[in-house]
């Protein structure tokens, strides 16, 4: 069979209708004979994501974004997606936006839920629209309150320079050069006298040695009076002591009670009354004999009687 020019023209012009429309589909992200679930979920703001980006249930990719428009005058947007996968899941499920980096955009993932009550979701229903913060909106909330903090510390150490440059006049930065100056004559100083010191142990160090070795000799002697300490029986010596100490208590007990010859001597009135009176009866005698020598003593080489007896005069009146 023979098609006329006219009739090929004309399948020729239908196929490349078709295949544009096809084509210009397949630009928009859709398949006119794709047959998957269309869904929609309503969002204020979906932060950078865009037509013919992925949708993913637990990271598997099973469709695509088909649209974003705007739903009302308050600037709320309607996300249109498909789903070609069949993999089931309740209507109270959730269309959550994710990702976005520096470099990547925006995706939408379902997050499945399986409450039977709702019931199992269906190509143009609308599922609960959320979002996730992605890299960029996380990085900026960690880099606002440190921004703060620097802006802070900045300010801050601004002040202290300053406060630092009002301080440091010329004519405080002329002390502080002398200071300094003053501190190296110091160290200079303190490095002649260590010089000297050392001189003054190198010439001595003969004396310092016998010095030291007397030192450890007496270390030595003072150990061996330490044994020797050590080896002596302390608790006979405390016993004696002990015993020596109630010998004397006893003794003043017995002198403080009267018991025996001692103790009469110090205690007995008359004892004492009898030594007073013969003391004085003795310094009488004394006194008498001293007075009156010819009572006591007569010599006479003749034979001579002596004289009658004259009293002296008493020296002790």
């Amino acid at each position: 069979m023979k098609y006329s020019r006219e009739v090929k023209t004309a399948l020729l012009a239908i196929i490349a209708i078709v295949i544009l429309i096809f084509g210009y589909s397949f630009l928009k992200g859709e398949n006119l004979l794709d047959n998957s679930r269309t869904f929609y979920a309503v969002y204020d703001d979906v932060e950078g994501l865009s037509p013919s980006s992925e949708v993913t249930i637990n990271g598997l990719k099973v469709g695509q974004i088909t649209s974003i428009d705007f739903l009302n005058n308050q600037g709320e947007l309607l996300v249109t997606f498909t789903v070609k996968n069949d993999f089931k899941f309740s209507r109270n499920s959730e269309a959550n936006i994710y990702g976005g980096g520096i470099i990547g955009g925006k995706s939408l993932a379902i997050v499945p839920k399986y409450d039977v009550k709702t019931g199992m979701a269906k190509s143009g229903d609308t599922l609960e629209g959320t979002k996730e913060e992605g890299i960029m909106e996380l990085v900026n909330d960690r880099l606002t309150p440190l921004q703060s903090k620097l802006e802070n510390t900045i300010v801050s150490a601004d002040s202290m320079l300053t406060a630092i440059t009002e301080i440091l006049d010329d004519s405080t930065r002329n002390n502080i050069r002398g200071t300094f100056r003053n501190l190296d004559a110091t160290v200079t100083s303190f490095k002649i006298t260590a010089d000297e010191l050392q001189g003054i142990v190198q010439g001595n160090s003969e004396k310092l040695d016998r010095t030291f070795t007397n030192l450890d000799e007496m270390s030595t002697n003072f150990n061996k009076f330490s044994d020797t300490l050590t080896k002596m029986d302390i608790n006979k010596i405390i016993n004696d002591l002990e015993k020596v100490i109630a010998d004397f208590e006893s003794i003043s007990d017995k002198l403080n009670n009267g018991e025996g010859t001692a103790a009469k001597l110090i205690n007995d009135d008359a004892v004492y009354n009898n030594l007073d009176r013969a003391t004085k009866q003795l310094e009488e005698l004394l006194q008498d004999v001293k007075l009156n020598p010819k009572r006591y003593v007569h010599f006479s080489v003749f034979g001579k009687n002596p004289g009658p007896y004259d009293p002296p005069k008493d020296s002790l009146k």
